[in-house]
C-alpha cells in the first residue's frame, strides 16, 4: 500500500521534512520507523512538498513504511531526487576531527561565541584590546562544556562596518592562538581568505563563513588546501553586507535549503570534502520575524542535505520581537528555548553566548531522549 501523491510535474522542487517523531523504535512495527543522522532522534514520517518556482504545488505525509511504494509512482528524476533526500536524512554524520581532539554528532554540541569586536549586536566591546582576557573567557566557556569556540573579528550586524583584514586578523589572531596552545578546539567566524589563513596558523581548525564561501573569490581555494571543516551559512548578499536583499523570498525553508545545496555543490567542486561541510540556514540574516519563525519550525528539513546542521539562534531580533522588544542582553530564555527546540528537530550544533546554560539544556534533552529510548 502506497500514500496516495498528486500529480507532479518532473521539473517539480522537491523536499521531505521529517515528521511524526516518536521516542523509540523499539516496539514499533518493523519498518515504520527512520534515524536521523547517527542522534537519537526517530520518526515515522516524512512531509513532501514540491514547487513550481515559487508556488508550492504539492504538500503530504507519507509515513515511512509507505515511502519506497509512494516515491516510486512519482516521475523517475522526483523518484530518484525523493529517495537520494530520505538517505541524506538517515546518513550518518561524521565526525569532525580537529587534530588529536575530535567533536561526534551522536548527540548536539555546543559552540560557544566569542567576538573580539567593538561593535557587535550583543557582546560588542568586551573583549576588545586585550588577547588574554578574551582568551580566559574562552577558557571559561570550553571549561562550562562549549566543545568549540567561534572567535570572530568582525561584526556582521545590519549595516556593520567593513573591517580591514589587517585590523581583523590583529584582532583574533593573539586570542586564537593562546586557546589553540592550551588545546581548545577553536573556529574563526570570518568571509575573508586573508584572515581564514592567518587564523588556521594561528590554530584554528574550523572555518565558519557567514557567505557560505562566496564572499571572497579566494575563500573555497583556502580552504581546500588547508582540508579543514567548513561552516556554511545562508545570507541573501554575499556583499559587504550579509543581510541585503533579504525580502521576497517564495518559500523561505526551500529557498534557503536550494542556496546551501548549491554552496555544498561548489565546495565538492572546488575540491571540499562532503565529510568537512555543515550548514547553517542563518536566522536573523535579512529575514522578516515570519521568515525566522518558519526557518526554525522547518529546521528538520535541512537533514535532508547530508551534512551536520548548525544552528545559530543566541539572542537574535525574533526573541526580542516576541518578548516586548527586550534587548539582547534579556533574551536568555528564549534563546536557551531556541537552543532545545532545535536539539528536538535534529541540529547536530548550536552556537550560543550563553555556555553553561545552553549546555545545562541539552544535558536535560540528552536525559529525556535516553530515558525514551530504554522506556518499556
Amino acid at each position: 500500500m502506497s500514500a496516495l501523491l498528486p500529480i507532479i510535474p518532473s521539473d517539480a522542487r522537491l523536499y521531505l521534512k521529517p515528521i511524526w517523531f516518536v521516542p523509540t523504535p523499539i516496539g514499533q512495527p518493523d519498518g515504520s520507523t527512520a534515524r536521523m543522522g547517527n542522534g537519537l532522534i526517530w520518526f515515522q514520517g516524512y512531509e513532501l512538498s514540491a514547487f513550481d518556482g515559487a508556488r508550492r504545488i504539492a504538500r503530504t505525509t507519507v509515513p515511512v513504511a509507505e515511502f519506497e511504494a509512494t516515491v516510486a509512482t512519482l516521475p523517475e528524476p522526483l523518484a530518484q531526487r525523493a529517495q537520494q533526500l530520505a538517505t541524506n536524512i538517515s546518513a550518518q554524520r561524521a565526525p569532525l576531527v580537529l587534530g588529536d581532539r575530535t567533536i561526534r554528532f551522536d548527540a548536539p554540541q555546543v559552540m560557544a561565541i566569542l567576538n573580539v569586536t567593538p561593535d557587535s549586536f550583543s557582546d560588542g566591546g568586551k573583549h576588545v584590546g586585550d588577547p588574554q582576557a578574551a582568551a580566559d573567557v574562552g577558557f571559561a566557556m570550553a571549561a562550562a562544556g562549549a566543545a568549540l569556540i567561534d572567535v570572530g573579528g568582525e561584526s556582521t550586524r545590519p549595516k556593520a562596518a567593513k573591517v580591514w583584514e589587517g585590523d581583523e586578523i590583529a584582532r583574533i589572531a593573539p586570542v586564537i592562538e593562546r586557546l589553540a596552545a592550551a588545546g581548545v578546539s577553536v573556529s574563526v567566524d570570518t568571509r575573508k581568505a586573508a584572515v581564514m589563513e592567518a587564523a588556521l596558523a594561528a590554530g584554528a581548525r574550523i572555518i565558519n563563513d557567514v557567505s557560505a564561501l562566496a564572499h571572497d573569490p579566494r575563500s573555497l581555494e583556502v580552504v581546500a588546501k588547508a582540508g579543514c571543516p567548513v561552516i556554511l551559512m545562508h545570507a541573501p548578499s554575499a556583499g559587504d553586507d550579509p543581510h541585503e536583499n533579504g525580502a521576497g523570498y517564495g518559500d523561505v525553508v526551500a529557498d534557503v535549503f536550494d542556496h546551501l545545496e548549491a554552496r555544498i555543490a561548489a565546495c565538492e567542486a572546488a575540491g571540499i570534502a562532503r565529510a568537512n561541510i555543515m550548514v547553517d540556514p542563518g536566522l536573523g540574516f535579512g529575514k522578516s520575524l515570519a521568515d525566522n519563525l518558519a526557518l526554525v519550525n522547518g529546521l528538520a528539513t535541512f537533514q535532508a542535505l547530508g551534512v551536520p546542521l548548525l544552528f545559530a539562534g543566541s539572542r537574535k531580533r525574533l526573541i526580542g520581537a516576541l518578548s516586548n522588544e527586550a534587548p539582547a542582553a534579556d533574551r536568555l530564555g528564549g534563546s536557551v528555548a531556541l537552543a532545545f527546540r532545535a536539539a528536538q528537530l535534529g541540529a547536530q550544533m548550536v552556537r550560543v553566548h550563553d555556555v553553561k546554560e545552553s549546555v545545562q539544556a541539552l544535558h536535560l534533552w540528552r536525559g529525556l531522549a535516553d530515558a525514551g529510548l530504554s522506556a518499556v
